[in-house]
């Protein structure tokens, strides 16, 4: 076999995207080497031998992870056989934190060298995690500007490499005014994972059924993630909306989220990369996010920023509101969306803001 041998470990669906571009522009600089890992169809495509599907490992809140802990434990040990056997020249860990860190510490303990591309928010919470970081890891690349100030400070090596978002920023024009056809389309955004939109799509449709009660010409739609299928959510809304008194207008857009963020005047969204993607289509949102009772207690007694929206982190002030856990019910999120509907001025401050943080994040 001629050339190196990386290694890739992507245990999400957004990690698996990003791995796949990063692994493109690996091979257009230097072709030859052989690639293999945990992750999904977008690695794949990319020629990487995928040793595990991300999709049998992929959780979200401790319940998720109860529920899936032995197969969690068995690819962790499998990974572990693989580094040992196959010895590769670089291990690449996207994202995934407490599985990638675990392989850190064994690739350290093998001579392998280790790259964290989009790294653990150890800045926001467990900041004590940093010190095995800095002992496990060789270099960090990091996707948000404030991350790199925070490695400086505690001596690890660090590049801020821009985010990846910003490789497609062409998709999201910036949106100077609302559009004007069709009365005021307003998108719901409930997550990627199946458990996201459990818990996200009920609450989301009952707050577009207040704001539809009160601003009759308001349309919403849903935009399928390609992790989860149409069919599905489809199915989902229309039992959903058979439950709920006088339902809204309601279409599903299979097509992805681009579409919905340029033709929607405000979003209604889960936290994450999606609130980033709305930024830079200036598109105004809010931030809403549930999880498990106990997920949230322990999340709640760790995290140490005062933003979960990282559009809200970049700009370094509330631009957004954020609704969290029980302050995410459908009259506080339909509040919100109308208070920024019925007010051109608040809506033009948050445009502004959110060009602010897209600017911050560079090119």
């Amino acid at each position: 076999m001629s050339g190196k041998c990386v290694m890739i470990v992507a245990g999400e669906a957004s990690g698996d995207h990003h791995g796949a571009r990063l692994v493109r522009a690996m091979r257009e600089a230097a072709p030859g080497h052989y690639y293999c890992g945990i992750g999904g169809g977008a690695l794949a495509g990319e020629g990487v031998r995928i040793l595990v599907d991300a999709r049998d490992i992929c959780v979200v809140g401790l319940t998720e992870i109860a529920a899936k802990l032995n197969t969690i434990a068995r690819t962790l040990v499998y990974a572990k056989e693989v580094l040992r056997g196959v010895r590769p020249d670089l291990l690449i860990l996207v994202d995934f934190p407490d599985f990638n860190m675990m392989l850190a510490e064994e690739a350290r303990d093998l001579g392998i060298r280790v790259l964290y591309y989009i790294s653990p928010q150890i800045w926001a919470w467990r900041q004590g995690r940093v010190k095995k970081l800095k002992r496990w890891v060789d270099h960090v690349a990091v996707i948000l500007p404030f991350e790199k100030d925070f490695y400086d400070a505690h001596g690890v090596p660090a590049t801020y490499v821009g985010h990846p978002l910003l490789d497609a920023e062409d998709e999201f024009p910036l949106k100077n005014q609302p559009p004007k056809t069709g009365g005021t389309l307003v998108g719901l955004i409930p997550g990627s994972r199946h458990g996201e939109v459990e818990r996200h799509l009920p609450i989301q449709l009952k707050a577009a059924a207040v704001l539809h009660a009160k601003v009759p010409d308001t349309r919403f739609a849903i935009p399928v993630a390609p992790t989860i299928g149409a069919d599905w959510i489809r199915e989902m809304t229309e039992r959903l909306l058979r439950e709920i008194p006088g339902p809204p207008p309601v279409e599903v857009w299979p097509d992805g989220a681009g579409r919905v963020l340029a033709e929607s005047s405000v979003v209604v969204t889960k936290s994450g990369t999606v609130t980033l993607e709305a930024a830079l289509a200036c598109t105004p949102m809010v931030i809403m996010y549930r999880m498990s009772a106990l997920s949230y207690l322990v999340a709640k007694s760790l995290v140490r920023v005062d933003h979960v929206g990282l559009v809200n982190l970049i700009a370094g002030h509330r631009v957004v509101p954020e609704l969290l856990q029980y302050e995410a019910t459908p009259e506080r999120i339909a509040g919100e969306v109308l208070g920024m509907l019925e007010d051109p001025e608040k809506l033009a401050r948050v445009r502004s803001g959110l060009a602010l943080a897209r600017e911050r994040l560079g090119g």
